[in-house]
């Protein structure tokens, strides 16, 4: 594939198959086996956001019968609208740019390529042949934010890039905080980037240093270094895996997790395109999709949330999913 000087494009496991058995009534007629590919920031070598999107790839892989490949990509704009271009001239019918950074890059090259679909990660977008899925992560954050004021005394929150699923996610965290304790204080700091896992570390130190006692990282591929802060600090204080479990990295500290099967919500999405029958809104998974959304405790670690605190989770997560608790002030 000629895609762009630094990207790394990888094919795999192509598959055979019938698509007329595959396709239902009043389903798309591709020309040829279902395509499609798949952009991410980074690696998908490393465990957490970008590992997630390559599961999405190969669900959709393993469960359609798609011919897959991806590319990956530093975060250099120019880099993504190329990519989206090499794989729409090249008959990919579906593309997933996996982050609301790709979302400009695909509405430029979308006007192009109309009957190619680009869905953006972490995105609210829906314009044509550009579909937005967004994991509601205030939601679970909201959970954390409680779990925080009643455990702790003061939070830190770090983030990447101050875009808006990390600013959605650190609304949801201090609705819940402060669903507890209006005052309840917390600290925010961003990077500036996905990469650097020692800013990341640094900022959660110094976070500690002035007295948090909670620390959330959600920095993609630098979030591993939040944890390592968290874990080196060797003080008692709580945080969560996110999207992956990063226990091995924070073993005292780490009391549950996040995690969503993002590669399940993707792999319905392109079914339901090939079936015809494509979103016609924005895509947004939340506690209320059981199979996509998890958010558990830990039970084997030195810290733990107390049962009461669980309960009072539980019932909140409830509120949440049926619609009666706002995670974001907007």
């Amino acid at each position: 594939m000629g895609l762009c000087v630094g990207a790394r494009a990888v094919r795999i496991g192509v598959m055979p198959l019938a698509i007329a058995g595959l396709l239902g009534s009043g389903a798309v007629a591709w020309a040829d086996q279902l395509k499609m590919g798949l952009l991410v920031p980074g690696s998908v070598s490393e465990e957490g956001w970008n590992r997630i999107g390559y599961n999405a790839l190969k669900g959709v892989e393993e469960q359609l019968g798609a011919e897959v490949s991806y590319v990956e990509l530093q975060q250099n704009p120019a880099s993504f609208a190329k990519a989206f271009y090499d794989y729409a001239s090249q008959g990919y019918q579906v593309i997933l740019g996996h982050g609301f950074e790709f979302q400009d890059a695909a509405l430029e090259v979308a006007e192009q390529y109309p009957d190619t679909y680009f869905l953006i990660s972490s995105s609210d977008i829906h314009e044509g042949n550009v579909i937005g899925l967004n994991t509601d992560t205030s939601q679970p954050f909201y959970l954390m934010g409680v779990v925080a004021a009643k455990m702790g005394q003061k939070a830190g929150l770090v983030g990447g890039m101050e875009i808006p699923p990390i600013q959605q996610a650190f609304e949801g965290f201090k609705a819940g905080a402060r669903s507890v304790n209006p005052d309840f204080p917390i600290s925010e700091a961003y990077i500036g980037n996905f990469t650097d896992t020692a800013a990341a570390k640094e900022a959660a130190l110094s976070m500690i240093a002035q007295g948090a006692d909670f620390v959330q990282p959600n920095a993609s591929g630098a979030t591993v270094g939040g944890f390592q802060g968290i874990a080196e600090s060797g003080k008692n204080v709580g945080t969560f895996s996110i999207f992956s479990d990063f226990t091995e990295v924070a073993p005292d500290n780490i009391l549950g997790l996040y995690k969503a099967d993002y590669a399940q919500g993707v792999v319905e999405v392109v079914r339901s395109i090939m079936d015809g029958n494509p979103p016609q809104s924005n895509v947004a998974f939340g506690l209320k999709d059981e199979k996509v959304m998890q958010f558990t405790f830990r039970d084997d670690g030195p810290s733990s949330v107390p049962e009461e605190i669980r309960t009072e989770i539980a019932r909140i997560a409830a509120e949440i999913a049926a619609g009666n608790i706002r995670t974001m002030s907007n």
